[in-house]
């Protein structure tokens, strides 16, 4: 059985490009194997934008904590929890302004934990998150896949490998507000189904 973390973050929810393939994604992979999911929808369950109050309680020894700081810190180690439990991650990704959304930059805020899932040697930082998968589907209304508009990608890949997983794929549905967005759909769900099939 595999252990698979999906998280969503689109502001339309199920009616969301990005949640839809995700969901396909998952629908797929579920007949294919046995996993168990956990899921996050950082739009719907939307987290705080991080605060020097919280960061300086995971800066705080556990013993040493007040009952406001275990609070605090208690957001972002179940959060962490959920990435070191979890070998494949799945995610729908929705482009907002050239960017992920706010929400989704929330979490990354929160599980990149020095000490935890990385950490800074004489060399740089080196990712503590090992032999773990991250399968991003990206949608998108406009073609941003090769040009300098597409902050997404590089983003998101420069922030995994931050953590140590260097296994990060992409999957795009773009074009969907253009004429042709319901054949780039198409295309997107199919790819899905020919790299489930190919695990």
């Amino acid at each position: 059985m595999k252990n698979v973390l999906l998280i969503n973050s689109s502001l339309n929810g199920e009616n969301g490009n990005s949640h839809q393939l995700s969901e396909q994604f998952i629908a797929e992979l579920t007949q294919k194997t046995d996993i168990t999911v956990t899921r996050r929808d950082v739009a719907e369950n939307s987290l705080p934008h991080l605060t020097q109050a919280e960061m300086g309680a995971w800066m705080t020894e556990p013993s040493q904590r007040s009952d406001e700081q275990n609070k605090l810190a208690a957001i972002s180690d179940e959060l962490v929890t959920e990435l070191q439990n979890n070998k494949l991650i799945v995610m729908g990704v929705p482009m907002y302004n050239f960017g992920i959304p706010s929400t989704l930059k929330a979490w990354i805020d929160r599980v990149a934990r020095a000490g935890i899932t990385f950490k800074y040697t004489e060399t740089g930082p080196v990712g503590l998150v090992e032999n773990t998968k991250v399968v991003i589907l990206a949608a998108r209304g406009g073609m941003y896949l090769g040009t300098d508009m597409d902050t997404q990608t590089k983003y998101l890949k420069d922030f995994f490998t931050f953590l140590g997983i260097n296994d990060v794929d992409f999957i795009y549905a773009e074009g969907l507000n253009m004429p042709g967005g319901d054949d780039s759909k198409n295309a997107a769900s199919k790819e899905i189904s020919d790299y489930v099939s190919a695990l």
